[in-house]
């Protein structure tokens, strides 16, 4: 199941079959990091199965799972070592040396020290829904969204994608709903659940959280009153699915409500398939009517509206084959 969805449209015109997608992906399969790399990004098997297909089609739905490797040494660690050969080089020559040769130091510390790195692994779900022009993804912070499409649009010629956008921010739409007097003025299927944060845009950056807190009373009004507003809430839509809406319009803590699952497989290959056609077919009637209930989607590659909220993440803009090189979910 997925917990986090960050929702992409791609540009029309965009097509691909099951075998050129395995080809392209192929070509770019994950490689684990070498002695002196600190980090690794390519494509894995879905299922887990080694050799197996990189792309799984599942109810017409594509399947796709990223693996970003990396290794870290800490700077304090690299600093010693670095000092103790600028050190060295000084008892021995009886010059200290300068900017940069230490400069030249720190790199080779750290080439050195690479190989006894930890290595760490983290996995990025992606579903293509190409019925619907979507690109779905479950990573929740901005630096695997850009790894996401930069290693989708690398792989994939002539594909574009933006971050969806719509007629109303969530900002803007979580505002209304949580000064809203009585439940009938939230959007049809979608009732406000017992969390959300509020931040100020003032110089304070003041901010208030509320959890396990009923969120339609005075006090919550009040605080919207005085300018703070929401930058994310708890939902659920339908009784069927809990999440949280963000100001960037990603739907963070997914849960599959209860009733949802209820005759999935056991586990194994067949489990794998319920859990992609049960998740995304939700998922595929929960999408359009959030993005009805923020005034429908703008169209592609058009400019956000000037109401005010947050600043949209950079990937907002397009992006295609020539961009600049500068717990699973199911």
């Amino acid at each position: 199941m997925f917990k986090n969805v960050t929702i992409y449209r791609i540009a029309p015109g965009w097509e691909a079959t099951l075998e050129d997608m395995e080809a392209a992906l192929d070509a770019a399969r994950f490689v684990p990091c070498g002695a002196t790399q600190d980090k690794a990004v390519g494509w894995i098997e879905p299922r887990g199965e080694a050799h197996g297909p990189l792309v799984e089609s599942v109810a017409g739905q594509r399947i796709l799972k990223l693996q970003i490797e990396t290794k870290g040494v800490p700077g304090s660690v690299v600093k010693k070592k670095a000092q103790e050969e600028a050190d060295h080089i000084e008892a021995t020559t009886g010059r200290k040396p300068g900017k940069k040769e230490t400069k030249a130091l720190r790199e080779d510390a750290l080439l050195a020290l690479l190989p006894q790195a930890f290595a760490r692994q983290m996995t990025v779900w992606v579903w293509i829904d190409l019925k619907n022009g979507w690109l779905v993804t479950d990573a929740s912070s901005q630096g695997k969204l850009d790894e996401v499409v930069t290693a989708l649009v690398r792989a994939f010629d002539g594909l574009a994608v933006t971050l969806l956008q719509t007629a109303v921010t969530p900002q803007t739409a979580m505002t209304q709903w949580l000064s809203a007097t009585t439940p009938d003025e939230w959007p049809g299927g979608f009732a406000v659940e017992r969390e959300c944060e509020l931040k100020s845009g003032d110089e304070e950056k003041s901010a208030v959280k509320f959890t396990r807190h009923n969120l339609a009373t005075d006090e919550v009004r009040k605080h919207i009153t005085e300018g703070k507003l929401p930058t994310r809430l708890a939902m659920s839509w339908e009784g069927r699915i809990g999440f949280t809406l963000t100001e960037s319009l990603q739907v963070k803590k997914i849960n599959f409500l209860e009733g949802v699952f209820d005759g999935r497989p056991d586990e194994g290959e067949n489990g794998f398939d319920a859990d992609v056609a049960l998740s995304t077919g939700e998922l595929q009637k929960l999408i359009p009517e959030l993005i009805e209930a923020l005034g429908g989607e703008m169209a592609f590659g058009a400019a956000a509206d000037s109401e005010p909220s947050a600043p949209a993440p950079a990937a907002r803009e397009a992006v295609t084959a020539d961009a600049d090189d500068d717990g699973p979910p199911f």
